[in-house]
């Protein structure tokens, strides 16, 4: 079952943005992406421009409609700025169509090709949670900078290491309560994904709110997708805060890997990204449950990131405040040492830690 539809990774993430330029800009100069490839009023595109952002093996394409009457420009009065479309590079658009829909997936996109001098490329897509596509893309036949249409920024490729983010390690979707087991079995059944691990409302809890998580995983566990719902809780949880800004559900938040999260996260800081606060407490005989890491504790208490550690290691992790005026996209660094989990041990903290903030919006 699980290799009906086989995916060799994520392609890209696209977001919905009301103004595409100053978004390339920001995610520039406060994330370190590089803008390799461009599509606009410049290149004969007379309805929308789009900025590819690259940095490691991330790639995001920030889009904007060029008019009010754009579904683009609609979905941004609706949502917000946030994420539109999950891009996953697959062999074969047409076959991954074919498959997820006869099982069930409602189609978004027909497959289609598109040609230039580069070659064709092949993409497909279907309805996910919310508003959210998922994207086919097939490259095996294209060379381009990005796709058809899009023209490079640079002669070459440049050096696009910035602030040491390398890929996309999952990507979390927020749902209505009472969403996730469907959302769950739309994964396995259209796409064959398999579930990971499930956490319960006891796990993901404080004496106000909780929410419920089950992640799936693509057969080659490159792809992976918690699925978040709300659950009944004395106050307002951060899922229900998220739902009711965003109208509706989607993409809460990217986790993005590096290989040295202290560096990553001093030049993000730096850059002017802002995290979410962590008490001092937190690292008080952290060693003692945690184990024996490589980092200096002195140095995570002082930049606020998380420790946890399973079975097959440890993992160090942060959040980032949300990144639009709406409380609902953030952003994960995560760093990882063998552990193959998503910091269940600091579920609790980070609770309490997203709670303060809505406290302080007036949403808790």
């Amino acid at each position: 079952m699980s290799d009906f539809c086989p995916i060799k990774g994520f392609d890209h993430l696209e977001f919905y943005v009301g103004n595409a330029k100053q978004a390339a800009l920001f995610y520039s100069k406060c994330f370190g992406f590089t803008n390799t490839a461009y599509r606009g009023l410049e290149t004969g595109s007379r309805e929308t421009a789009s900025y590819v952002m690259e940095q490691g093996d991330i790639r995001f394409v920030l889009s904007t409609g060029l008019s009010p009457n754009h579904s683009i420009s609609k979905s941004v009065l609706q949502h917000g700025d946030g994420v539109a479309i999950i891009a996953l590079e697959v062999p074969d658009a047409i076959a991954a169509y074919k498959e997820s829909t006869k099982r069930g997936a409602i189609g978004a996109i027909a497959p289609t090709e598109e040609e230039d001098e580069y070659g064709v490329l092949r993409y497909s897509a279907i309805h996910g949670y919310g508003d959210t596509l998922i994207k086919f893309i097939e490259r095996s036949d294209y060379s381009g900078v990005f796709a058809p249409g899009f023209e490079p920024r640079y002669q070459t490729r440049p050096n696009c290491k910035g602030m040491g983010l390398k890929a996309i390690d999952h990507v979390v979707g927020n749902v209505e309560l009472g969403a996730m087991n469907q959302w769950v079995h739309f994964f396995a059944e259209t796409m064959g994904f398999d579930l990971l691990v499930h956490f319960d409302a006891e796990a993901i809890s404080t004496e106000y709110s909780a929410l419920m998580s089950k992640v799936m995983q693509d057969s080659t566990g490159s792809v992976k997708f918690p699925i978040n719902e709300p659950a009944p809780g004395k106050r307002k949880s951060q899922i229900e805060e998220y739902l009711k800004y965003n109208y509706g559900p989607g993409v809460q938040h990217i986790a993005c890997a590096t290989d040295n999260i202290i560096e990553t996260v001093s030049k993000l800081r730096a850059a002017g990204v802002e995290f979410l606060r962590i008490p001092q407490s937190y690292y008080e005989n952290l060693e003692e449950w945690v184990g024996k890491i490589d980092q200096p504790i002195d140095k995570l208490a002082e930049l606020g990131i998380l420790v946890d550690r399973d079975e097959e290691g440890y993992l160090l992790q942060i959040f980032t405040q949300p990144v639009e005026d709406r409380p609902t996209l953030f952003f994960e660094v995560i760093e990882r040492h063998g552990a193959q989990g998503f910091g269940e041990g600091n579920f609790k903290s980070l609770f309490v830690a997203i709670e303060r903030e809505q406290a302080v919006r007036g949403n808790l």
